[in-house]
């Protein structure tokens, strides 16, 4: 009882302080693989005005209506981090957004380019949370059903 008491005082902390709020990368990506929950990464410039509407305008909204609220969330800047920022638009245009999700068969992206409505991206994370749920359900399915032999897997019918 006591390590259960733990475990979930710990989760509280780990969550309760909102670590996502730190908008960093490697922060990001630290909860992602702890927790496997999505992903999403707003890669963007100062200079850019589409992706600072994004940065200042969607991105709150997007805070304030909860959809945020179970994935972890980073923003690069391109110019701050420029490595970083051009591996994940591989050399695209800006801003783009990302989400990653872990999957058994490794990593799962999608991604949308150029300024965006709050319905767009809010429709876009939501989609790629469903996919992730689906494919955890799926995943957690195959895990459990034993092993059919392929000997065994049609069926026949008698009239």
């Amino acid at each position: 009882m006591t390590s259960l008491t733990l475990a979930i005082a710990m989760q509280l902390t780990l969550f309760g302080a909102d670590p996502k709020d730190d908008g960093s990368y490697a922060k990001a990506h630290e909860i992602t693989t702890k927790t496997g929950q999505p992903m999403v990464v707003l890669v963007g410039a100062k200079w850019c005005p589409a992706c600072v509407q994004m940065k200042e305008s969607v991105v709150p909204q997007l805070k304030k209506n909860g959809t945020l609220k179970n994935i972890a969330f980073a923003e690069v800047d391109l110019d701050q981090e420029r490595e970083l920022g051009q591996q994940l638009i591989k050399g695209g245009p800006i801003p783009q957004l990302l989400m990653f999700r872990q999957t058994k068969l490794g990593w799962r992206l999608r991604r949308i380019i150029g300024g965006q409505s709050v319905d767009k991206v809010d429709r876009f994370i939501a989609e790629g949370v469903a996919l992730d749920k689906a494919a955890k359900v799926q995943e957690a399915s195959s895990s459990t059903r034993p092993e059919q032999s392929q000997v065994g897997d049609s069926q026949s019918k008698s009239d």
